[in-house]
């Protein structure tokens, strides 16, 4: 059974940092590019960060380039988004998801997709 477990989400004031993880099992992970989507209140899904399978090319939305940076351990199986400088309008659901085009945000366009965890940025 293929398993994408993100936590880490919670409560952090503006300016804040935060560090998600993305723990998978049931697929080979070293084998799959991997991204991070989100979901804000009342918003479509919007695709954050990709990072390929051997974690040296990474890629951001401009929205959170520069603040945000996306890792994997493969040894681990796991994806990790660290967020710095957070602000409300990071306020949403994140998602990790398994082998989808670079900048892609539908869930349908991805093999596997996690439950997500919610972050909410406010003072």
């Amino acid at each position: 059974e293929v398993q994408l477990v993100e936590s880490g989400g919670g409560l952090v004031q503006p300016g804040g940092s935060l560090r998600l993880s993305c723990a998978t099992s049931g697929f080979t992970f070293a084998d799959y590019d991997m991204s991070w989507v989100r979901q804000a209140p009342g918003k479509a899904l919007e695709w954050v960060s990709s990072i390929h399978t051997g974690g040296g090319s990474t890629y951001y939305t401009n929205a959170v380039k520069g603040r945000f940076t996306t890792s994997r351990d493969n040894a681990k199986n796991t994806l990790y988004l660290q967020m710095n400088s957070l602000q409300p309008e990071d306020t949403a659901v994140y998602y990790c998801a398994a082998d989808g085009p670079l900048g892609g945000s539908q869930r349908s366009e991805y093999n596997y997709w996690g439950q997500g965890t919610q972050v909410t940025v406010s003072s």
